[in-house]
Order: C-alpha cells, then structure tokens, then sequence
C-alpha cells in the first residue's frame, strides 16, 4: 500500500543523500588539498566551485537523515 508520498524507500534514500553528501564534500575537499599541495594556479571560480561542493556536501548529508530518515516517516 503507497503512503502519502507514495512508494517511498526511505532507509535507501537516506543512505544515498548521505552518500552523495559524502561524496560531493570529499571533492571538494581533495580538490582544494590538491590545488594547495601543488600550488597550483587556478581562477577564483574554482576555488569557489570547491568551497561550494564542500557546504553544499556538509548539508546535504546532515539534512538527508533528518528529512528523509525522520521526519517524512513520521507525517506518513
């Protein structure tokens, strides 16, 4: 029987938003070691495309849980 949201798997929705989290927020940060490591020279764009990838990964896998491991199970 669908819920409310329909046929929803949350356990593996959670596991891969976290992953994906994870996973952009290791770019960014292996990114940005290697440019510094190396010294590098590259356009401001991106160092912040990897400073993005770093939030946008920290957010990601600390709101997927909440949102799909927590709070959507409880409204169904």
């Amino acid at each position: 029987m669908a819920g409310r949201y329909g046929n929803l798997d949350y356990p593996t929705i959670t596991k891969r938003g976290v992953a994906i989290g994870l996973g952009l927020f290791l770019i960014g940060a292996v990114g940005e070691a290697y440019i510094h490591m190396t010294g590098a020279q590259v356009p401001g764009w991106e160092e912040q495309l990897l400073l993005d990838l770093e939030f946008l990964g920290t957010a990601i896998a600390l709101a997927t849980p909440f949102i799909f491991g927590i709070f959507l199970p409880l409204t169904e």
